[in-house]
């Protein structure tokens, strides 16, 4: 599960659809429903052939269907071309498939739960605690985990609020904090972990109890730093992130050597599949 709402990942009879909240309502990628509805090899040749086929289809893509940042399977992210509810509906009508009628009515389910949970936060920590009950997190961690999600949104709404909106300026900050907070940035902690780099595997998602309680304090302490002192700019952003990571840090250290052992993990819920292929560990 992703730690923001505007990109995630949908899954339609164990398919894979990827979807961005974008001018207030979810859009779908157009290649990866085609994909879902006709199990073809090669979805963009697929939706090649029907655009140049069916032209009232073409001309209503290419007015309607804008061009948005997606993630692709490796973690980086291309525009594609998707479409919202009304959109898709369009595109299944040109797709001759006994998966449509059931299609139509998942989309219209997946659209509504984003409405519910703008009008009702709750429901979206409700649906979060069922999928990591259903991956089977134990409720201690799931309580954690979810807190740890809203500090997380305290701090990048408090980053925006200081000017600081780029994702890439997003994520050297969060590297500060854990630098301060473990002596690694994430991507050395996911190697630590022995999590690949090109997986899609959340970080967070594969921490301890107490790994979860120590970013969540580095974090909160950033939060509270930056909106007493209210800094300009990366460079003084940077400064207080390592002063929040810093308390987190210390924290550690303090707990490591009451409790005579480290804090820092190499614990991972990957499953055992992924486990089985990753390469050992140097000793």
């Amino acid at each position: 599960m992703s730690e923001s709402q505007d990109n995630k990942i949908a899954v339609f009879e164990s398919k894979t659809i990827r979807k961005v909240w974008y001018n207030n309502e979810w859009y779908f990628s157009i290649v990866d429903i085609i994909g879902a509805l006709t199990d073809s090899a090669n979805p963009t040749d697929y939706l090649k052939k029907i655009r140049k086929r069916d032209v009232e289809l073409r001309n209503y893509i290419g007015t309607n269907c804008p061009q948005v940042e997606m993630l692709t399977e490796t973690g980086k992210k291309r525009k594609v071309l998707a479409g919202n509810t009304e959109h898709i509906f369009r595109v299944i009508q040109s797709i001759p498939s006994s998966k449509a009628e059931p299609f139509k009515r998942w989309l219209a389910k997946v659209g509504y739960e984003r409405v519910e949970e703008i009008e009702n936060p709750e429901l979206a920590q409700e649906r979060m605690k069922e999928i990591y009950e259903q991956k089977g997190y134990d409720k201690d961690w799931i309580d954690k985990r979810l807190r740890g999600i809203a500090i997380r949104q305290n701090l990048t709404d408090e980053w925006k609020e200081r000017g600081v909106i780029e994702r890439r300026d997003f994520a050297i900050l969060t590297a500060e904090i854990s630098k301060a907070t473990f002596g690694m940035t994430p991507s050395q902690y996911k190697e630590h972990k022995s999590i690949p780099s090109k997986s899609k595997a959340n970080l967070r998602d594969n921490m301890t109890d107490l790994e979860l309680i120590f970013t969540m304090l580095g974090e909160r302490v950033t939060t509270e730093i930056s909106q007493n002192e209210k800094p300009e700019g990366m460079f003084e952003n940077k400064k207080v992130a390592k002063r929040g990571g810093k308390v987190a840090g210390n924290a550690r250290k303090n707990t490591e050597k009451e409790i005579g052992r480290s804090i820092i993990s190499e614990d991972n819920y990957l499953p055992e599949k992924s486990k089985k292929s990753l390469p050992k560990k140097k000793k």
